[in-house]
């Protein structure tokens, strides 16, 4: 054995893989005695940078709470010296990459069925507002009895706060050329039809052996995601049934909403097509070999068999979002914790927690949930919020002003941990609540948060139907020379540049830099950062 971190794991000499965000390491808990897979990771440049650990270890958190049989489970996060790192379940299998380097295309059943168990994870996945961010096959792990594992949920990106401009952190975009949405290349924007797109691009390697695009650079095979029409797969494997077809096509459109609506649907039209699961050399036991996995799955297989009339194969996946994950901000119960405000059936009409009466004052609760948003510790400071809005409501209603103040607290609470969803919802009540209290600018901002949820849970038609809206009363508000209105502007452009509509975002963005240019002068930081952009839109063959 190497060295020992943490004076608990024990680590073997070497690591077993490196690549651009780290290195990993086998090794031992010498606590519990069980095998682990510990992951290092690299700081962008190479430099130590605490806000990075911080943003790394809120990433970890919130993956550790994806229980799902498909994916490994997370046992502990820390550092080593200043080199965060991550401790993991051993998976034992092949990766689907070595897989087909080893044994070319893989049968169509097998393609399907490993593609529809990965759908399976990501529909977990996706309902608790986690993106995979760089799915592909050396992140999918075939274990011996048939299972898949998907790698690295989380690990890929450990990202700032959300923002639409954020093009490269590091001067290059995030995530594996040849497995990266059009999205994602443009405007570094990453959501659930991401994730499909990249398993696209990974089922069309497994049925082909090859990738979607190639090219001699990285830079050419980001150009082709962005502007070329993937081959129909019939024109290069005869055998791979018209319906797989039609779906890898959707799954690798250009524009987000033209792909398929989620993983469930996905699943749905792959389950049909994963028939025929014979042996793969090398890579799976016998099948005289015992499995408890098979076994315990044999069973869930016949659940409500009877009733779907689907045979052996569910329609929906076994394991849905409900039963297999802890959400990451869970639908308070009325009893407990207040619901949220899209929920509630008015002020003080439920009970109110049995903590309630503890809870400190408005100045203790603030510094104790900015201690814990310091440590990541996000559910923890989302209860302790809740339980002092149904304090604060109990005297002067939710409306209120100490109860705004707490719910705008959540709010931002619940975003920085991830939560999109329930994040998105209150925004979109307190824009209101807010407005209610005379606070045009903070109804606005509640506006500009809620649209960046929408975006981030997947809809960014949506979102710009709400950024669009948003910046008329913004410039009514500010005026059209305000820096804030100048910035929506900017997020509008390369958010439209993330939904597929390239000549809308380039107008958006070449009239921004002629008021900025008029405002501003051509050597104000703004306006240089919205024609260096233009400049890298033009080299791409955007337009």
């Amino acid at each position: 054995m190497g060295r020992l971190i943490n004076s608990r794991y024990e680590l073997d000499d070497l690591p077993i893989g490196r690549g651009g965000m780290g290195e990993v390491y086998l090794g031992r808990d010498t606590k519990l005695d069980r095998e682990i897979a510990v992951k290092f990771i690299r700081f962008p440049n190479g430099l130590s940078d605490k806000d990075y650990v911080r943003r790394f270890v809120r990433e970890s958190r919130i993956t550790a709470r994806l229980e799902h049989p498909g994916v490994p489970a997370v046992y502990d996060v820390g550092t080593d010296g200043n080199q965060p790192f991550l401790v993991m379940q051993r998976i034992h299998g092949i990766s689907i990459a070595d897989l087909v380097a080893e044994n070319g295309p893989l049968p169509v059943g097998w393609a399907s069925a490993i593609a529809a168990q990965v759908c399976a994870v990501l529909a977990v996945a996706h309902s608790a507002s986690l993106v995979h961010r760089d799915l592909k096959p050396s992140n999918l792990m075939l274990e011996p009895d048939g299972g898949v594992k998907v790698l690295d949920f989380g690990l890929a990106v450990a990202p700032d706060q959300p923002d639409f401009s954020r093009i490269t952190v590091t001067g290059q975009p995030l995530g594996t050329p040849a497995y990266m949405a059009p999205e994602q290349i443009q405007a570094s924007i990453t959501g659930p039809a991401t994730d499909l797109y990249a398993l696209g691009c990974t089922l069309h390697e497994m049925l082909t052996g090859e990738r979607v695009f190639t090219g001699a650079t990285s830079y050419d095979v980001m150009s082709k995601q962005v502007a070329h029409r993937p081959p129909p797969i019939r024109s290069v494997r005869d055998d791979v049934p018209a319906p797989l077809e039609e779906l890898l096509l959707q799954l690798l459109e250009k524009r987000p909403e033209d792909r398929p609506a989620d993983a469930h649907a996905v699943y749905r039209r792959l389950v049909p097509l994963s028939t025929s699961l014979g042996p793969l050399p090398g890579a799976l036991h016998p099948p005289a070999t015992p499995s408890p996995t098979r076994m315990y799955a044999a069973v869930l297989s016949q659940v409500f068999v009877g009733v779907t009339g689907s045979g052996n194969v569910p329609p929906q996946p076994v394991a849905g979002p409900a039963s297999t994950v802890a959400p990451i901000r869970p639908e308070p119960a009325a009893a407990k914790k207040p619901q949220p405000r899209h929920q509630r059936q008015g002020a003080g009409s439920r009970p109110r927690p049995q903590a309630a009466a503890a809870v400190p004052n408005r100045g203790r609760v603030t510094e104790k949930v900015r201690r814990l948003v310091a440590q990541s510790r996000y559910d923890q400071a989302a209860d302790l919020l809740e339980s002092a809005i149904a304090d604060a409501a109990r005297t002067s209603g939710l409306a209120g002003p100490e109860a705004l103040e707490l719910r705008l607290a959540w709010a931002d609470v619940l975003f920085d941990g991830g939560d999109y969803r329930s994040a998105g919802r209150e925004y979109r009540q307190l824009t209101v609540d807010v407005a209610g209290q005379g606070d045009d600018e903070g109804s606005l901002r509640c506006r500009l948060k809620a649209a960046t949820c929408t975006a981030l849970t997947g809809h960014p038609s949506e979102a710009l139907d709400e950024l669009q809206g948003l910046l008329l009363d913004q410039r009514r508000l500010f005026g059209d020379g305000d820096p804030r209105t100048s910035e929506l502007r900017r997020q509008i452009g390369l958010l439209q540049l993330g939904a597929g509509q390239r000549d809308d975002a380039e107008q958006t963005l070449s009239r921004l830099l002629a008021d900025l240019s008029e405002q501003r002068g051509r050597d104000d930081p703004m306006t240089r950062e919205v024609s260096d952009l233009l400049v890298q839109v033009r080299r791409s063959g955007l337009n």
